[in-house]
């Protein structure tokens, strides 16, 4: 039965309240990060214009509604991409999850929900050898070349997503002990080994370079900008791209090369997949095991083009 006019804006009001409240609940009990919580309210406002459109409200949602809004996703004029429809499944099957847990619902209708399968891409990964170049490339001993090089090292040495590496404070980094303390996402802490060539960096930097730049500012992040405030994710973005430009493998990298080469190397040199998880902050070990897929490809390469016979 179709509603009129009133109901349906009084329940739009509702579905926003209910919004706000899922997404309170993740972000306080779930620990979310704000990128995450950001993307499942644009996902569930995407949804709640769809139910709209359809004059129902989102308790009235069937299974067949909530299948009906993946399809015209998935075959609209401009169609989403795979894994950004995934992530909608994943956000409706939490989102109604919570419903049936507020007792607002009895039934859930995302219980045999399925999204696309998506196609795995595998990261784009530097050789050891590119690696060197581009952490050669911050040239002189100027306070911005110290902080440019002990930032690409701590990032490959320790396998640092973007975001953490401009959130690291002083404190975070123990160069005696050798142990850098990351905030992952979902403010989640785990603790990782620096090795010596990005702790000779950051003792250069934090001794010549950072003093220099922040002056008399009582600055708490590690890693800071020409003006002596912390640096951003935009700012770190440009660092490392202009650095790639100049070692010429602009078209190699995205941000999150360092981190990806920092993986595969370490398999490659033994790393068993349980300590590369906990290193990179994976709550899934199955988000790790991407890297054995590039650490197997390498070695074929390697077979193919050392083996005497491998290509006869």
């Amino acid at each position: 039965m179709n509603a009129p006019d009133g109901l349906l804006a009084a329940d739009r009001v509702r579905v926003e309240h209910l919004i706000l409240d899922f997404l309170a609940y993740l972000e306080l009990e779930r620990g979310l990060s704000r990128n995450t919580l950001g993307a499942y309210r644009t996902d569930l406002l995407q949804f709640g214009t769809f139910l709209e459109r359809r004059r129902l409200s989102v308790t009235e949602a069937t299974h067949g509604d909530l299948a009906a809004f993946l399809a015209e996703l998935s075959n609209g004029s401009r169609p989403v991409a795979a894994a950004t429809i995934a992530r909608k499944v994943a956000c409706l099957r939490s989102f109604y999850r919570h419903l049936r847990r507020e007792g607002l619902i009895e039934h859930d209708p995302t219980a045999e929900l399925h999204g696309p399968r998506k196609t795995q891409r595998l990261p784009r990964v530097l050789s050891r050898e590119q690696v060197a170049r581009l952490l050669g490339e911050p040239k002189g001993t100027g306070p911005l070349a110290l902080r440019d090089r002990a930032l690409l090292e701590v990032m490959y040495a320790c396998g640092l997503r973007a975001s953490e590496a401009v959130g690291l404070t002083v404190g975070d980094v123990d160069m005696e002990e050798g142990m850098l303390r990351a905030r992952g996402k979902g403010s989640k802490e785990r603790v990782v080994p620096i090795g010596r060539t990005a702790i000779g960096a950051l003792e250069a930097y934090c001794g010549r370079g950072r003093p220099a730049l922040i002056g008399a500012r009582g600055e708490s992040a590690l890693f800071v900008n020409h003006r002596g405030g912390g640096l951003t994710r935009q700012g770190l973005y440009k660092i490392v791209q202009g650095h790639a430009r100049g070692a010429g493998l602009e078209e190699l990298m995205s941000p999150h090369t360092l981190r990806h080469s920092f993986a595969t190397h370490l398999l490659a040199g033994g790393c068993d997949l349980r300590s590369l998880q906990e290193m990179l902050g994976h709550a899934d070990l199955a988000t790790t095991q991407v890297y054995t897929h590039l650490s197997a490809d390498r070695l074929k390469d390697v077979y193919f083009s050392a083996h005497p016979r491998a290509s006869l």
